[in-house]
């Protein structure tokens, strides 16, 4: 017997995520989402996994371009992330008006200050319920200084030190 949806996203908020943006397509075809479902796969060769709802612009044109980009997110950096979660109903194009945008090598999206910008070309794509499951040969990476934001149970949060 399957848990109900409301238990599922009720224990996945328990899991911190760093907060990314996934972005893909360049000029007028550029969009992109807001994900906490970013994680490496393997150095050999250098991957990345991202789970991408298919309803959205942003599944459409990885699959179209065979390319997607993210960006890590610094502490500085929530409303950016709000932006591309939609919250003030900003859709496609309208989300890059928030922050400083340049262009990857591969011609994908870079936002200025993020803690990495990590770009690659699409290797697999696997359904799995309503979303698709990319998995990238990591192309290009540009790298900045700072501390990565953070979501669990519904909120941001900044890292702290323990040990």
């Amino acid at each position: 017997m399957a848990v109900d949806i409301s238990t599922f996203r009720e224990t996945m908020g328990l899991f911190p995520g760093a907060v990314t943006l996934i972005t893909t397509g360049s000029g007028e075809t550029r969009r992109g989402i807001t994900a906490t479902a970013v994680c490496s796969v393997t150095d050999s060769p250098p991957s990345l996994l991202v789970c991408v709802n298919r309803r959205t612009g942003t599944c459409q044109e990885i699959a179209r371009s065979g390319r997607f980009s993210v960006q890590l997110l610094g502490q500085g950096q929530a409303d950016v992330a709000m932006a591309f979660a939609g919250a003030q109903g900003q859709s496609g194009l309208e989300k890059f008006a928030i922050g400083q945008w340049s262009s990857c090598p591969l011609g994908l999206p870079r936002l200025a200050g993020a803690l990495a910008s990590i770009s690659c070309e699409v290797v697999t794509a696997t359904e799995a319920g309503s979303h698709t499951v990319f998995i990238g040969r990591i192309e290009d990476v540009a790298l900045a200084g700072g501390e990565a934001l953070v979501f669990a149970r519904s909120k941001f949060h900044r890292l702290e030190c323990v040990a």
